[in-house]
């Protein structure tokens, strides 16, 4: 009776497994990467995919010859080696565990070619450095982790030799009890080994021997430092008959049906585990396979590596087991164990048999890095929505890790949150998305030049915000009073025909047409600097004794915190500074069509001249820049010039100043120069002016100038800044 029972227990079992198993089956995904078609494994029965339909980057290589290995190793998919990453997405279901198997078959590798070595990431996590030794062998990587959300995301990147690639990458869901730990909130378990133990041939068991498709390693394939240092009378054995293995880990009978037996009293190996020391959770599996006579036993301990938890206890596989043929695996949940593992099992004294391994697992606890924060992540994939087509809005894997998106910056926080959006001109189109206003870490949002429209959302939570551009889209109504509120906004850009500035009559000024920065620089280039480079060639037939020492402009709200010499950097003097220094625009000493100039004193003695546009339309700001590029292109400098000046300034200096100017308003960033080097032009344009020539060499000079005040303004400190050092092809501040 109790035997029918236990066959019925069996039986039943069996049934409910299967279509469990068979349902994990449908589930699961094989990708070949660089594979052209899809197609079915002869050798596992599993469906393939081409990842050719997944992934934009990188491109397939035909590798020469298989080396014996799976259809799938015919092909490997290379990325390029830059700053970026490269990812797979992977759907889940949350909370469940999987197996996330990539591997890596590179082929021969000719003298000429560097080993290939590369990040491997999931999520944000970083998973191992791939490093190619032989190109005849399959790498394999694997985790077990449980997600965290409906996807994961597996990336390669920061190459330091070779290219990164990619054979294959797969993914097994597991049975809801498999793997469970105690930390696997806070841990992945990366697979460092799993070994079947006295299997019959060198190849690995896996689908469909062991239905969830993990890959048992044959303990006959022979490697450097693996399986080594094996005790004198380990023999093999093997049944066919069946072994019970419905226990928590499900390991697959066949490898239950093997095994090793120390004859002389002892079992010991020496393997290296990668990325160990480390803490991990090891399994060993046992079934007693061999039939033992009535007064026979087989007793033994845990000798190497000694723990005290786990090294006392006596192991008896069939009366721990409940039975011969019935699998019993204890778990070692959390050890340390060096990058070199020596183990062994040794036989009790009062043990007839000595001691029995069927297989081994050992997985490394690896601590998963907290990913981007959630909010962040879902307003970036909802912008990255507006513009789906594009390559920055396909960039995959985590926005800040391990490294960042071209179009975002980051904070060094955990988790992650960004800091900046660098969307101008990224043909985006539709509303802005209310959902900005939860990116409480922003302090730069960058919209501009795009097709946006309808009303500015609520975006007050974005206390942190200093720099704001949304010139040049279609957005209409009103900028909202609470912009003025926004405690560290220093920089607001708001040019768009449709939108109104009510914000300037309730709290505070706003010159609209900021956007123009471009047209501002060449106002100033064409304008400013030829009138003081004039003023400056009277104001030395006169005599300049002044000596005033020159200050920079971090004096006056430096926005990011940067010398006047930094790349990139905007300078903002707030406009109750302005107001304070001109007396509230009290005293306009010119007006042009673009609008009136006004005359100031701030509180160090420096002069300014505040100029605010009458007409922000951006009508007239591209007619004015089309018309002096049309000149400057036709080699008509004069046409550019204000007669005022002509015939006291030298041609070359004017054409030197108006390359660089007509440089600066580039429609591509890439194509416009740095401020060292509109620094550098200027300076050339003086030194032309005051007597040398553009190779250096002194020249007399052309025109006499009338005596002048020597008046300083800020222009004229800028002007007198000491010329970089370039020496080392560099444009670096040059030292005083």
């Amino acid at each position: 009776m109790g035997l029918c029972s236990a066959q019925l227990t069996v039986t039943c079992l069996f049934f409910i497994v299967v279509p469990h198993v068979l349902s994990q089956v449908a589930e699961f995904v094989s990708i070949d990467c660089g594979g052209s078609s899809n197609y079915t494994d002869p050798r596992t029965g599993l469906g393939w995919v081409s990842d050719s339909e997944i992934i934009k980057h990188g491109k397939p290589v035909t590798l020469a010859s298989t080396n014996g290995n799976s259809m799938q190793y015919s092909k490997r998919r290379d990325f390029p080696t830059d700053d970026k990453k490269y990812c797979y997405r992977l759907s889940t279901k949350e909370r469940r565990r999987y197996i996330v198997r990539t591997t890596f078959f590179y082929g021969s590798l000719s003298s000429e070619e560097a080993n290939p070595k590369f990040q491997l990431y999931l999520d944000a996590t970083k998973w191992a450095t791939v490093m190619i030794q032989e190109g005849s062998r399959v790498y394999v990587e694997e985790l077990i982790v449980r997600a965290t959300s409906g996807y994961v995301d597996v990336c390669v990147c920061c190459a330091l030799t070779g290219s990164p690639f990619m054979s294959t990458l797969e993914l097994r869901p597991l049975n809801l009890s498999m793997y469970a730990t105690d930390y696997e909130d806070n841990f992945f378990l990366k697979v460092a080994a799993r070994v079947n133990f006295g299997a019959p041939s060198m190849d690995a068991l896996r689908y469909p021997d062991d239905p969830y498709d993990r890959i048992w390693e044959s303990d006959v394939n022979k490697r450097q430092n693996f399986l080594v240092g094996v005790a004198p009378g380990t023999i093999r054995v093997n049944t066919s008959k069946t072994i019970n293995t419905l226990t928590r880990e499900y390991p697959p009978m066949k490898v239950m049906q093997t095994a090793v037996v120390g004859t002389q009293g002892l079992i010991s190996y020496r393997l290296n585990l990668e990325d160990f020391p480390a803490n991990a959770r090891a399994y060993a599996y046992f079934a007693e396979i061999q039939d033992l006579g009535a007064n026979e036993t087989r007793k033994f301990k845990l000798v190497q590596p000694y723990f005290p938890d786990y090294s006392n206890a006596v192991v008896n596989i069939a009366e721990n087991a409940n039975g011969s043929y019935t699998l019993y695996e204890p778990s070692y949940m959390n050890v340390t164990f060096d990058f070199v593992l020596s183990f062994s099992f040794g036989k009790t004294k009062d043990s007839t048999r000595g001691p029995l391994l069927n297989a081994i697992e050992i997985s490394k606890y690896l601590q998963i890095s907290r990913k981007t924060d959630r909010n962040d992540v879902s307003v970036l994939d909802a912008i990255r929505s507006l513009s789906p087509d594009s390559d920055w809005a396909n960039e995959g894997g985590d926005p800040c890790i391990p490294v960042l998106w071209s179009w975002v910056n980051c904070s060094s926080t955990s988790p992650p949150r960004v800091t900046k959006l660098a969307l101008s001109s990224k043909n985006l189109r539709g509303e802005i998305l209310p959902g900005i206003n939860y990116m409480e870490a922003l302090t730069e949002l960058w919209l501009d030049g795009n097709g946006l429209t309808g009303v500015l959302p609520d975006m007050s939570k974005l206390v942190n915000l200093k720099i704001m551009h949304l010139e040049n889209n279609q957005l209409s109504g009103s900028l909202p009073p609470y912009l003025a509120h926004l405690p560290n906004l220093q920089e607001l850009y708001s040019n768009n025909p449709e939108l109104q500035n009510e914000v300037q009559q309730k709290h505070f000024r706003l010159i609209l047409g900021i956007s123009i920065a471009a047209v501002a620089i060449l106002l100033l280039l064409l304008g400013g600097s030829l009138v003081l480079l004039c003023a400056r060639r009277k104001t030395k037939s006169a005599g300049d004794t002044t000596g005033t020492k020159k200050k920079g402009l971090s004096a006056y709200a430096a926005v990011r915190g940067g010398h006047l010499l930094d790349e990139g950097v905007a300078y903002f003097i707030s406009l109750h500074v302005l107001e304070e220094a001109t007396e509230n625009f009290s005293k306009r000493v010119g007006k042009g069509s673009f609008g009136s100039v006004y005359y100031g004193r701030m509180k160090d003695g420096k002069e300014i001249a505040v100029k605010i546009t009458a007409d922000p339309s951006s009508y007239l700001n591209r007619q004015f820049v089309t018309e002096a590029r049309s000149l400057i292109r036709k080699g008509d400098v004069y046409g550019i010039i204000d007669p005022c000046i002509l015939g006291n300034v030298k041609i070359e200096s004017i054409w030197r100043v108006a390359e660089v100017a007509n440089q600066c308003v580039e429609q591509r960033g890439h194509a416009r120069p740095r401020m060292q080097e509109v620094i550098v032009a200027i300076q050339d344009a003086v030194r032309i002016e005051r007597g040398g020539n553009e190779n250096g060499l002194k020249s007399s000079s052309s025109s006499g100038s009338k005596a002048q005040s020597s008046r300083k303004t800020l222009l004229t400190s800028f002007l007198e800044i000491e010329s970089p050092d370039i020496s080392r092809n560099s444009l670096a501040p040059a030292a005083r």
